[in-house]
Parts: structure tokens; sequence; C-alpha cells
């Protein structure tokens, strides 16, 4: 909307249009906010960092695979059966097959980039110039080589078995690109390719068509030998002339030109032969007039049989873009490849699991994917757990403790597992998630006149617009950018509206009321990460982080944030009166608490609502020959729970 006001000067008025957000057929949506704040495709302290979720997996060797794979990550495939799960056989089939999988990556280190090839040259022009003819060759030359690369890529996967990978090498099969092939090689050079310098492309293009084919062509090509030979012999009688070793280059602006290294001569004494002359630190370039002479000259001739080998090549491009259905989808092929290539390859560096997909959002020891790749062997694993009846997760902890990390790594690793790729974690499993928001970071938006809260509720309201079962939510700090009642007010009233949602919601917040307003209804589960404090060598206190996240809600006698402030030096007489302020609320706060009896009633229906869960579980995915003790010690567990909670409540 903001490029149609300003690049079309049209403006609509507020509330005159109905918009809906909607993601591609079976892909999931990630609103803009989260592809920002949780780093998905840049960092965003430095954005030409590689650590981000794509920098991290962006081990593709091809741009096709780059490109697929960055499509992948910012709409994820939500139908497991047909895209997710071949994915994963495939990628567990090149984990443990070490010889495919090192031809698949040999074999994918050939291809030239085709796809954007094939884009230009189906697009039509009314007169071609000397420019777009020379493009015409240059298409044709990356053609051939991304076809004559296809047949090793066949070959690389003819021992697979899963079936992502057979269907890759059926399409890739040398019978159905040899024909295109063929019909390059009967009019352009089988030894000509695409070349990295301008010159060495120039007389690619020079000598692509086969000889024999047009006398004339043949021709032309023989004068611009010629010209490049009288080039060099001229470039000789110079040095002969100047008594100095010169280097002859060649670019697409100036041509040939020659470059002599630093000399003692001054400005005036620079030979009287050279023109164009350019001072750089590492000599001078400069140019003859003759040499400009013979430029002109061998420019003419080369667009003279450029514009003669346009003649030839017309049908072969014609062809070409007959056959772009068949070379799209072998584009297709081998970038999926790459993409799947680019996953095993970072599952055996990084020693990553295969996730499962059974409705539940559980890992063990789950760490983040990008500080992982960090911190390596120093970051602090965590689990989750997170189910239709357990889908609202309050984070809480102190300053610096690791909420922020611990609830982003939900979402990141959820996008990984939905991509096809394995995850860090020793055991994984997801449910399919159709919809990704976050309300992370605090920033206002000056454009649009609006402050840090106003963004925020601006987040807010679009996320509870949309949100639904099938959806994932990171909530980090909401109401912090209102006064202290309001924000929790509204923290309150948005906690219960995503509460009904039955979305998987990680909420992390400082507000201690919010927890104890929600912990006992059904659905929330309470959790924070935990911190200790010690003491120095010196006496100097200090709050050590455990990056640890557990069960239950933080210590409310334990206040964090003014434990760190006596940590960074603030006066001891400012935190203990600060200390005072704290337990005083705290009190008052006590006073006002819910009566014994409702609590222990919302703590009853919660067990039995955990037991029901947990027995559905159980039906779908317990294995025969352990189910009836599992089921045993569930039911003692439940009635000793249910029996402490009438004992607490008699007392």
């Amino acid at each position: 909307m903001k490029y149609i006001e300003q690049t079309f000067t049209v403006t609509f008025a507020p509330h005159s249009l109905r918009i809906r957000y909607r993601p591609s057929e079976d892909t999931m949506m990630i609103d803009i906010s989260a592809l920002q704040s949780l780093e998905i495709v840049q960092n965003i302290r430095n954005p030409k960092s590689k650590d981000c979720l794509f920098g991290l997996l962006n081990q593709t060797l091809t741009p096709m695979g780059s490109r697929m794979l960055r499509s992948n990550i910012l709409q994820p495939p939500t139908k497991y059966d047909t895209f997710i799960g071949p994915r994963y056989d495939a990628v567990e089939e090149l984990t443990g097959e070490e010889e495919i999988f090192r031809s698949v990556r040999a074999a994918l280190g050939n291809f030239t980039d085709v796809e954007r090839v094939l884009t230009k040259m189906i697009t039509l022009t009314k007169k071609a110039t000397i420019a777009q003819v020379e493009e015409h060759i240059n298409r044709i030359l990356v053609t051939k080589s991304f076809l004559e690369s296809i047949p090793q890529l066949h070959q690389a996967l003819s021992g697979c078995n899963s079936p992502l990978l057979l269907k890759i090498r059926d399409i890739c099969d040398p019978s159905v690109s040899g024909p295109i092939l063929l019909s390059i090689q009967t009019i352009i050079e089988e030894d000509v390719t695409v070349m990295s310098t301008p010159l060495d492309m120039r007389n690619a293009r020079i000598f692509a068509v086969k000889a024999g084919i047009s006398g004339l062509l043949d021709v032309a090509r023989q004068t611009y030998k010629e010209l490049t030979e009288e080039i060099h012999l001229h470039v000789q009688e110079v040095e002969r002339e100047i008594g100095l070793q010169t280097t002859l280059k060649f670019d697409n602006g100036r041509k040939y030109w020659l470059r002599l290294k630093s000399m003692d001569h001054d400005a005036g004494e620079i030979p009287a032969v050279f023109i164009n002359v350019v001072r750089k630190q590492t000599g001078i370039e400069c140019q003859t007039m003759q040499l400009i002479k013979l430029n002109g000259r061998l420019s003419d001739i080369s667009n003279e049989t450029i514009a003669r080998s346009d003649a030839i090549i017309q049908d072969l491009v014609i062809m070409l873009r007959a056959s772009a259905p068949q070379l799209f989808r072998l584009c297709e092929s081998v970038a999926l490849l790459d993409m799947v290539a680019s996953f095993a390859h970072l599952t055996i560096m990084r020693d990553y699991t295969r996730p499962e997909f059974r409705g539940a959002f559980a890992m063990k020891a789950a760490r983040h994917p990008v500080l992982d790749k960090i911190l390596y062997e120093d970051f602090v694993p965590n689990d989750y757990y997170a189910t239709e009846q357990n889908g609202f997760q309050i984070v809480t902890g102190c300053n610096m403790g690791g909420k922020s990390t611990y609830i982003k790594a939900a979402a990141l690793l959820q996008i990984m597992a939905q991509v096809g790729c394995f995850v860090p974690a020793a055991y994984a499993s997801f449910s399919l998630i159709h919809n990704i928001f976050a309300r992370v970071s605090l920033s206002d938006n000056l454009e649009a006149n609006l402050s840090t809260f106003s963004v925020e509720m601006r987040e807010m309201a679009f996320i509870l617009r949309n949100v639904d079962d099938k959806s994932l939510v990171i909530i980090d700090e909401l109401g912090r950018g209102t006064s202290t009642r309001d924000g929790l007010a509204i923290a309150i009233a948005m906690s219960e509206a995503l509460i009904q949602s039955k979305a998987f919601v990680w909420f992390a917040t400082h507000f201690v009321d919010l927890v104890h307003v929600l912990e006992k209804r059904p659905g929330v589960v309470c959790l924070h990460l935990a911190s200790k404090k010690t003491t120095s060598d010196d006496g100097v206190p200090r709050l050590a982080m455990l990056y640890k996240a557990t069960q239950g809600t933080v210590d409310t006698t334990e206040h964090y944030g003014i434990e760190l402030a006596r940590c960074l030096g603030f006066p001891e007489d400012f935190t203990r009166r600060a200390e005072e302020v704290a337990s005083e609320i705290r009190r008052r706060r006590q006073q006002n608490q819910q009566n014994p009896e409702a609590r222990n009633v919302l703590a009853r229906r919660k067990l039995v609502l955990n037991l029901y869960e947990t027995l559905q579980q159980a039906a779908e995915h317990g294995d025969d020959e352990i189910l009836p003790g599992y089921l045993k010690r569930l039911q003692e567990e439940f009635i000793l729970r249910m029996n402490e909670l009438s004992v607490s409540a008699s007392t």
C-alpha cells in the first residue's frame, strides 16, 4: 500500500478497503514483523551478516538452490505427505550415504544459473540490438553449460532410494535433456563455454558458432583474429619505443588499454605516445592513438560477427523458448536437490535430529539454531512442550535471563521443521502450523507518526484478527510501551483472547500479576528462566543466569531487577529503598488474592484437563506393550496429586 501511495500518488480513504492476508496455497504465512524480529532472512544489526536463519541454512552451491531456500523459508509448506515428509527421507538418505552425498555436492558445483537466463530468454523484443544479440549468445552458452552438467548429477543419484531423490533423478534423465543439448551442439562449438573475464567472454561469443556453417561469418572471424594480432604487434612496438614493459588489458568500456607499473617519472615526463592517462597506486593506465583506432576497427568487425551469428542462432533461440517448460522443470529439480543437500550438509556438521509431526510441540534439549552456531558448546539447551490443551505458555524471569531467546527459538525451530530440515534437539515433535505471528521489537514508526505503544497495538490488532488454532504466536513484553496499569490490563485482555484461539503462544513478560491472574486457568503453563545470586571472591554480589526454562512461576520474593541494578553498581541506599517499596507492594497484593477454595477448584479442573489430554496422546501414539504400565503410573500420579489438593484445601 505504501508503494502504491508513493509511486502512483493514489491514496485510499481509511476503512474503505477490505484487506485479507492469505498465504500461497499450502504454505505458511509469516507476517512482516515476525520476519524482521526473528531475523529469519536478515540480521537486524548487520544486514550483511550471515547470523540469521537463512544464513545458517544456506549451504547451497547454486543460485537456484539459494532462491529456492529463501522462498521456502518465507513460505514454508504445510503438507506433510506431499512436501515435508519426502524431504526428510531425502535428507536422511543423504546423511546416511556418504558416497551419494559427496557425488551430489560435487555435481551441483558445476551448474550455472540458467533459471535467470530462461526468464529473460522467453521475453520477446521488437528489434534486437547488438547488445541484445550478445545476450542471446550468452544465454545459449549458459544453457549449454547447464545441460552438460545434467548427466553427472543423474549418475550421482543412481544409487538413491528415497522417493524425492528418485523423482529428481527421473526428471534429470539425460534422455530428457539430451535432445535439447544435441540441438545446441549442432550449431555451437562443444568446447566454447561461459567465461569469467570480459575478453574471454567476447572471444567465446565470436567463436561460439561452428566453422563452416556460414562463409561470411568465417571471413569476419578471420579478420577479427588478424586485428587482434595487429594490436599485440602494436603493443610490442610501443614497448621497444619507450623501453618499458607494458601489460595489455581489456574491459567492456575502454576495450584494449595498457597498464604500466609505478614509475619515477613526473606527469610531464610520461612518453608522448600515451594518451588518456590515469594514475593509480599500482601504476598508470593509458592508451595510444593507434590503439584507439584498432579498438574501433575491432569493435566494428566484432559487431558484424555477432550480427552474422545471430542470423544462424535464431532458430536455436526459438527452439529453446519452446523447450522452456522442460528447462524450468530441470531448474526446479536441481534447486530442490541443492536445498535438500544443504540441509543434509548442515545436519552432518551440526548433528541435528529428524523431527516428527504428532500434533504436539515437544522438544528435548532444543537449541536456538543461530546462537547454537555462534556459541556452540556454551549454549544451554531447553525443553518445550505445548499442546492444544496447554498451548499458552507464560515465560517470566530476570532481565538477560534468556526469555526472548527461548521464545524466538520456538518459532525458528518450527520454520526449520516445516521446510524439511532437521533441527538442533535431542528429540523433536511438531504440529503443522499455518501462521506465525510475532510481537517482539520495541521501536516506533516515525513515517507513520506512530509511537512505540501505537506500533505495538497495531501489530497486536493484526494478530488478533488473523490468529486461529493453527497459529504460533511469539509475544515479548506486551504492554511495556504505556503505563503499568494500562499495560497490564491490555496484556491480560489480549492473553485471554489468545487462550481462546487455541493457538500455540509463548508470552514473555515481567508482569507478575499477569501470571497470578492466568496461572490457574485451563490451557495455561507457567515457566520461568532460572537465575541465582552469587558472590565473587572480592565480595561483590553477582546474578548468575542459568538460562534454563523451569516449570512454575518466578519467585516474587526475589527482586531480580533490583539485584541486577545492585550488580551494575547502583548505590546501596537506592537498592535498599527499592526493596522496601517492592515488599510493601507485594504485601498489599497478597491481601487481595483469590480465596483458597476458588484456587483449589481451578487447580482440580486443570489437573483433569491435563489427564484427558495425556490419555488422548497415549491412545493415538502409545505402544501396546508399554501402555498398561504407563496408564498404571498415570493413575497413581493423578490420585496422588488430587489427594494433595484435598489436603491443601482442608488446611
